[in-house]
């Protein structure tokens, strides 16, 4: 079986496979960048004094993470046009589309936990500089802002990086929804030419290869970061 094994698939489907990898990657950022944007807010909600808004935003989380991914997938893509077809009295349910329901999805669902990464930096400051903050005369957001999210997000970089991995390994699921991303681009090939074991195969290559890399650089940093501190 092995002998009957054609590489050269590879080598003629590259600019369609690369193009998959692109969507992958550029999924992979926007949802890191608007679930930790997101998560920040969630995070200070979950640390306000304000109870109402700190059990909504630990109801959110909560329900965020004790439901699979792929589950969370399916509802927006299909359960969500359906209410905005209610609330909007609609002859037909809102179409978001497969790209807007991922980008939504992922952002939404990867705030979750970036939310707890954040809170638990931001717990890791030490109280005395909040209250110096505030005795130089700075407000709360002031003191968020100048003060102790900067250490915070320095303090939990590593993990932040270790989650957006993560991410990366979880933005296949769009495939699910017949998305051109890495994953979804070679079972397409792999369909049509009848080559699963070659695509499926160096799909996992080049998934090994890219997230050991990204790890590799995390751990250093990691220890960059914790030599200066």
């Amino acid at each position: 079986m092995m002998g009957d094994l054609d590489f050269d698939v590879v080598a003629r489907t590259w600019p369609y496979l690369l193009t998959g990898l692109r969507y992958t990657l550029q999924l992979t950022v926007v949802a890191a960048v608007g679930g930790t944007i997101f998560g920040t807010l969630l995070a200070m909600a979950r640390l306000s004094h304000f109870k109402p808004l700190s059990m909504v935003a630990a109801g959110y989380v909560n329900l965020m993470r004790s439901i699979p991914l792929l589950l969370v997938i399916f509802w927006f893509y299909f359960l969500v046009p359906v209410v905005l077809q209610s609330i909007m009295g609609a002859e037909r349910p809102i179409q978001l589309g497969a790209d807007r329901s991922a980008y939504i999805t992922f952002i939404m669902f990867e705030a979750a936990y970036f939310c707890e990464i954040m809170r638990a930096g931001i717990q890791s400051i030490p109280k005395g500089q909040v209250n110096a903050a505030y005795a130089l005369g700075l407000t709360y957001r002031q003191s968020m802002q100048l003060v102790i999210l900067p250490q915070a997000f320095r303090n939990m970089l590593p993990i932040l990086l270790t989650q957006t991995i993560v991410l990366f390994q979880d933005v296949s699921l769009v495939s699910l929804l017949n998305v051109t991303d890495f994953v979804g681009a070679s079972v397409k090939i792999a369909q049509r030419d009848s080559r699963v074991v070659e695509m499926y195969l160096f799909v996992a290559i080049i998934y090994f290869a890219l997230c050991f890399v990204l790890s590799t650089l995390v751990k250093r940093l990691q220890k960059r970061i914790a030599i200066i501190r």
